[in-house]
């Protein structure tokens, strides 16, 4: 008998399959380590969401967003309503009989959850997997966060030793930018401060907007989620091998009496004989690379195919994350480096799939694993003489990155006429002949 059902190739069920096994047994996995070392896991503070007070709102309102993105105009509005009002009970609730701060969020979760059920039970055909995709979708970022969260304990309790002399010698080849610009946020006053500290806190809002954007009329072979997720991934395993916390922290008064001392941003310390030096219990070893920087990044490549206000949201967002990074002290310059090589690597596997995997692609992700690991290694053994020898040393550290920049440029958005500082717009997007010819030349 026919049917209008489509049957997906055995070995693309069984990856997919494989993947949710591993997936599986990794959040077990790490609500065991996370018994084990005192603090609550993620599947454990995911339940929390349902019922107590949230502890990041606006990831479990982006979740909503990517799961409403491609149901109908009315179910979609009726589900933020349902959320927002739900959210509005809570938080009266909280107000009333616990006195505990305003929070929101259990809304937008318990709402993706009815969307689940409701898309299980009662659609059917395209409606349905529109609404289990933009669920899923929904769900894998607010895991990942949740899944973050308990990562970074665990660099902070199984990496006692940081290595923040050694980046903070060898950054005297870039000039100690976040020593400057610690001083240029400080001159920028309270607004200043407020503006930069609101786009940074609330990354997952902007890359919300370009993928909602993406979304809107279809699902993309690659979109902005599948990079912010699987940076999320790998980047932190970086932390357990290279434990960094921050020149505010290291070298800054948030550090209390664990700071090798307190000078940022005011003065730049001149150490040659750098070494790792024992850190607290609970502070993250999340700087090297900055994972802001890559997901940051990750905004602006894919807000470059976006009008025009799109891509100005894109550029601006990366600017003043940059900015935040450095200025709050949360990162010295070579972390940023490491950041940016790294988003255009995992950016440089994902996109365009339909390419397939020719040299094209090889190529950029063994340069940007190269580089990576390059500046891991320069920075640990190399630090003095980096620190010594600082316009060759800079030179290279910046090389790095402009080099994995044109080699993305190039095999992903290049075309004949456009220049590098324009590239994105959607009008100057290759048509199919000039793809045609890209893939016989890679």
């Amino acid at each position: 008998m026919l049917t209008n059902r489509t049957v997906r190739p055995a070995g693309v069920r069984g990856r997919w399959i494989a993947l949710a096994v591993a997936a599986v047994v990794f959040l077990i996995l790490l609500e065991l380590a996370s018994a084990h070392y005192g603090f609550t896991g993620p599947t454990v503070n995911l339940l929390h969401d349902l019922v107590g007070p949230p502890k990041s709102g606006p990831v479990l309102w982006a979740g909503l967003a990517l799961a409403v993105v491609r149901l109908p105009p009315r179910a979609r509005w009726t589900a933020v309503a349902s959320a927002a009002g739900i959210d509005v009970l809570f938080a009266a609730a909280r107000f009333a009989f616990t006195d505990d701060r305003v929070t929101f969020g259990n809304g937008a979760l318990l709402t993706i959850l009815g969307i689940a059920v409701l898309a299980s039970v009662r659609w059917s055909g395209p409606r349905r997997a529109d609404a289990l995709k933009g669920v899923g979708l929904g769900m894998l970022l607010i895991v990942a966060t949740k899944v973050g969260d308990a990562w970074l304990t665990i660099t902070a309790l199984t990496r006692p030793m940081v290595l923040d002399q050694y980046v903070q010698t060898s950054d005297r080849a870039l000039g100690n930018p976040s020593w400057v610009m610690g001083r240029v946020v400080d001159a920028l006053g309270p607004v200043g401060y407020q503006v930069l500290h609101t786009v940074y806190i609330e990354l997952p809002v902007g890359a919300m907007v370009v993928a909602l954007w993406q979304l809107r009329n279809h699902w993309p072979e690659h979109h902005l989620v599948r990079t912010f997720l699987l940076i999320g991934i790998l980047g932190p395993l970086i932390y357990l091998v290279f434990p960094v916390v921050g020149p505010v922290f290291a070298f800054g008064a948030d550090g209390g009496a664990w700071a090798v001392a307190n000078v940022w941003p005011h003065r730049v310390p001149i150490d040659l004989a750098p070494h790792a030096v024992r850190f607290d219990e609970w502070t993250p070893r999340n700087c090297m690379p900055s994972l802001h920087t890559a997901w940051a990044s990750a905004i602006f490549i894919h807000s470059r195919r976006g009008p025009r206000w799109l891509r100005i949201l894109g550029a601006v967002w990366l600017a003043c994350t940059l900015t935040a990074t450095l200025g709050f002290g949360y990162h010295y310059g070579i972390d940023l480096i490491a950041g940016a090589v790294f988003c255009l690597t995992v950016e440089s596997a994902l996109r365009e799939p339909g390419r397939g995997w020719g040299w094209f692609r090889w190529r950029l992700l063994l340069w940007g694993a190269a580089g990576v690991t390059a500046v891991l290694v320069a920075t640990r053994f190399l630090a003095v003489q980096m620190a010594t020898h600082a316009i060759p040393a800079g030179a290279a550290l910046v090389g790095v990155l402009v080099v994995t920049i044109l080699g993305f440029y190039a095999t992903f958005f290049a075309e004949e006429g456009t220049p590098l500082w324009a590239w994105g717009h959607p009008g100057e997007r290759a048509g199919a002949a000039d793809l045609g010819e890209r893939l016989s030349s890679a």
